[in-house]
């Protein structure tokens, strides 16, 4: 359990550094009333006294059972409610709830030694954030507030008691001032206050705030001091030695402690890094400034952190201490904090002899040393929160700069510490560091030797100085290259483990879990570059909870970057490591299952979204998933849509990996579910690829449909692109094999996919007869939306070859079948037909209509490749209306998705088309290819 309660200021659960929504404020109530009583049990009649008073709501039982089952989810694994004799009790480690975490180090305190107490007493009261359930008004909150109060009270001025025994005066007077304006007619507040000024040599300020005390203690109460304040008032007059401190400083410091390691030479780029450091490190005012550094092994934190203090140490004239904590050492356990600090203390001047014993009495003495002072404390590769906080000082003074491989977010939760995630080095950088360690000469005479190992370390300034250390062994870069491009990391190793690529990368999985290394090998092997957690949840078989804390986990050790929107990514030497890692530690079994699962996920993830983008088109389904695989379900074609954007370069990969493991039914199936996204956004070469492999497949399948339907896919894709005659080749073969099987629906759909191909090789004679023959035959099966394809085909071939009259009656009985069907794109592409048509017959203005009408449909739909067409289209209409920057305007716009969609030829011709619009316009006579242009 990761959680914390925290009541000592507004009510907040905080889990894994981040805050849980709780509710609203009747149901936070609950929460507070179980928390105040932990392990207690509080009986219905308590609870809804405490939460209503004598204002219960209907039905008042149901209600309160009502807000503890919900708590009980939102509590989820931090704490459990428990129903027990008539009411409930909050089950929880009493250490995760901060009142009786106070509590208990109130009470460990008054059993220490003073140097043991004010440590215990500094963590009490570093736990209150302000006003205990400040957003609770009810009279029993009210009452608890009290109550508190008066226990923080008695801390603070127990913890004021025992500094000023210890002789920490000086350090006290701010909060003593402070709780004097708070307190005002407190006498042991007062009495401590001109105590502290007084030992910090103000006399004449002692003497003035016991007179200001008096007369205010007179005025409003009528009475005189009492007698302790009374005696310390004659005592200062009288100068008492024995006022004087009577504790003497167990330290005495001998030297300015200079402990900073020399800066990293050479050292390039990380500007913008280094000046978000000096922001981050600005006095904070009243309290320590701590800038946390963190990124993978190898990125650079602590080059950069040495370089930053080296460039600042004149802000630091009172020294400067560094430890490596050894977080992730391949050869030594982390350094334990009781260690760090007496290696602090005897650097400050406290001799062993006089060092403390104990973490805590360690930890309050090094804080008292650095009151007042400047001193820059460098705490580099932490492992854990719990490893950093006893080495902060507590002095607003001093700096400290943290590193680490975890992200440390309870730091920045309890100590304000600001978070900076270290990237990758830009291309610049990394060839500037290459360039520094091997010379100007030899990467200019190597010029694209040397680009390409900059990327092939894609920009981890651990692997470049390592890739400079092997290219100097090498006679030239592009041995190195190959070297590096047949070893992998493995060719940065070393005999030291501190400067050994793999053994940085493998003492990042140290501190992790058996899970998490598993985990952390599978993500490697899956396909694609980026993931996310729906995908990692079907590649590991688990639930999403559980899923998101492994990913977390890894996040935080740096090993597995999460960016937004919930995609995540490894470098690519990371990406390396982990899938040796998957090779030799996980089974071969556990792999293969894993694998299945993540394509059975893309795969039937990708089916849902295909039937929401074309409901009617043919259904075929995949086969069932692999047990453990959760494929998503999408609510709408937008979100089918937006998801296949999202994941098309890993559905690529997806199908690729099929391939390679021999999963035949999801090369086959993928590139099916892929088609109408890919047509629609004209991602052509996209769809041809994914047929060809298709095909390689086909005969391996059991359908003997399934090869017909690839030959007619991979030649509709061949035609889209321009290849005619091998368009028209596999189209033939489809059609040879659809007659064969006696497949009358695959004939239908292969002759109207043979008409659009003849109609692109311009020959729109052919295209009208195969367009006839698939009309036939769709009404012989009895299919209305494909017949309606038909007619649309027929009408738009009739259309081509000046048969208006039969183009428009065919037109016109599509578009009444698609609207009665509610089949948008087909509507959408009829009404572009009937735009042509109208155009053909000189009503532009008609046509517009028809074309403005079809674009917000295909739009609606995402029919980039569509929406291209049919701009491209309504420019012509426009320019007969003379209506030219409307022509202007679709015609850019399409030139723009020509060129997006790779579909080159057709943005030169329409960028000629623009020209000659504009030449025209100003009087130059258009070129030679306008009048052909125009249909």
């Amino acid at each position: 359990m990761g959680g914390e309660f925290r009541a000592l200021g507004p009510l907040e659960l905080r889990v894994d550094g981040l805050v849980v929504e709780l509710g609203h404020v009747r149901q936070r109530c609950v929460l507070a009333v179980l928390l105040a009583e932990a392990n207690r049990v509080v009986t219905a009649e308590q609870l809804l006294d405490r939460v209503w008073v004598d204002r219960p709501p209907h039905r008042a039982r149901r209600v309160l059972s009502t807000y503890v089952s919900r708590l009980r989810r939102l509590l989820a694994d931090e704490a459990v409610i428990v129903s027990r004799h008539g009411g409930y009790a909050l089950v929880v480690d009493p250490e995760a709830v901060d009142v009786h975490r106070f509590r208990k180090l109130v009470t460990r305190a008054g059993e220490a030694d003073d140097e043991h107490r004010l440590a215990l007493l500094d963590q009490a009261l570093a736990l209150w954030r302000g006003d205990p359930l400040s957003e609770l008004d009810t009279p029993w909150a009210a009452d608890l507030r009290a109550t508190l109060d008066g226990e923080r009270l008695a801390a603070e001025l127990e913890h004021a008691d025992t500094a000023l025994r210890l002789g920490r005066h000086a350090e006290l007077l701010p909060a003593l001032a402070e709780r004097v304006r708070r307190h005002p007619l407190d006498e042991r507040v007062a009495e401590q206050f001109v105590l502290a000024l007084y030992r910090s040599g103000r006399q004449a300020d002692a003497l003035e705030h016991y007179r200001r005390v008096r007369d205010r203690l007179v005025g409003e109460l009528g009475a005189d001091p009492g007698p302790h304040l009374r005696h310390l008032h004659q005592r200062i007059l009288t100068a008492d030695p024995g006022l004087a401190v009577t504790r003497a400083d167990r330290a005495s410091p001998v030297a300015t402690p200079r402990q900073l390691p020399a800066p990293p030479r050479p050292f390039t780029g990380r500007s913008d890094e280094s000046a978000a450091l000096t922001e981050a490190l600005e006095p904070p005012g009243g309290a320590v400034a701590i800038a946390h550094l963190t990124g993978s092994g190898g990125i650079g934190k602590t080059w950069l952190a040495l370089h930053w203090a080296h460039r600042h140490l004149d802000r630091f004239p009172d020294g400067q201490l560094f430890v490596d904590l050894c977080g992730f050492s391949p050869t030594s356990p982390p350094t334990a904090p009781e260690d760090a600090l007496r290696g602090f203390l005897g650097a400050l001047g406290v001799t062993a002899d006089r060092v403390p014993r104990g973490q805590d009495a360690q930890a309050a003495l090094f804080r008292s040393l650095l009151t007042g002072k400047r001193v820059l404390v460098v705490l580099d590769n932490a492992v854990s929160t719990e490893q950093v906080v006893p080495l902060l000082p507590g002095s607003p003074s001093c700096t400290v700069l943290v590193t680490s491989r975890h992200r440390l977010p309870a730091l920045s939760a309890r100590h304000g510490a600001r978070t900076l995630p270290l990237g990758v080095l830009t291309d610049t950088e990394s060839l500037a560091l290459l360039t520094g360690s091997l010379g100007d000469h030899r990467v200019v005479a190597e010029r694209d030797a040397a680009a390409e190992l900059v990327a092939l370390c894609g920009g981890c300034p651990l692997a470049l100085a390592l890739t400079a250390t092997l290219a100097h062994r090498r006679p030239s870069l592009t041995e190195t290259v190959a070297e590096l491009r047949e070893s992998g990391s493995d060719a940065l190793d070393a005999d030291d483990p501190a400067a050994s690529l793999p053994a940085v990368l493998s003492s990042s999985l140290r501190n992790l879990t058996e899970e998490q290394r598993t985990v952390f090998g599978l993500l490697a092997i899956a396909p694609g570059t980026d993931t996310t957690l729906p995908a990692v949840a079907s590649l590991t078989g688990s639930t999403p909870a559980r899923t998101r804390k492994v990913l977390a986990a890894l996040e935080d050790a740096s090993l597995l970057e999460h960016r937004s929107p919930g995609r995540y990514v490894m470098h690519d030497l990371v990406r390396g490591h982990a899938a040796t890692t998957a090779r030799t530690t996980v089974p071969n079994d556990v792999r293969e299952a894993a694998l299945a699962r993540v394509l059975d996920f893309y795969l039937h993830t990708a089916f849902t979204a295909d039937r929401l983008l074309d409901p009617h088109g043919p259904l075929v389904r995949p086969n069932p998933p692999a047990p453990g695989t959760r494929p998503l379900e999408l609510p709408d074609a937008a979100a089918a849509t937006a998801w296949l954007a999202a994941e098309h370069t890993t559905l690529l990969a997806a199908q690729r990996a099929a391939g390679a493991l021999g999963r035949h039914h999801a090369v086959w199936h993928l590139a099916w579910a892929l088609e109408t996204f890919h047509v629609r956004r004209g991602r052509l070469r996209d769809a041809l690829t994914a047929w060809q492999a298709a095909l390689d497949v086909a005969d391996h399948l059991p359908d003997r449909t399934t090869r017909t339907r690839t030959l007619r896919n991979l030649g509709d894709a061949c035609s889209r692109l321009g290849r005619h005659e091998e368009a028209t080749d596999r189209l033939d073969q489809a059609l040879d094999l659809a007659v064969r099987h006696q497949d009358t629906l695959e004939q239908a759909h292969t002759h109207r996919a043979l008409a659009l191909a003849w109609e692109r090789a311009g020959d729109d004679e052919l295209a009208l007869r195969h367009a006839h023959h698939a009309l036939d035959l769709y009404r012989d099966l009895d299919q209305p939306v494909w017949e309606a394809d038909a007619l649309n085909q027929v009408g738009w071939s009739a259309a081509r070859l000046g048969d208006h009259s039969t183009a428009r009656v065919h037109c016109t009985a599509a578009l009444a079948r698609y609207r009665r069907h509610h089949h948008l794109g087909g509507e959408a592409n009829t009404l572009d037909s009937l735009g042509l048509i109208a155009h053909r017959t000189g009503d532009h203005g008609r046509a517009v209509e028809y074309y403005h009408q079809a674009l917000p449909l295909f739009r609606t739909l995402g029919h980039a490749y569509q929406v291209a067409e049919t701009l491209d289209s309504v420019g012509d209409p426009h320019v007969a209306l003379g209506q030219h920057d409307q022509a202007r305007a679709a015609w850019h716009e399409a030139v723009v998705l020509y060129r997006e969609q790779g579909r080159d030829l057709d943005a030169r011709r329409l960028q000629r088309r623009l020209d000659d619009l504009d030449r025209s316009l100003t009087g130059v006579p258009p070129s030679p290819s306008w009048a052909a242009a125009v249909p």
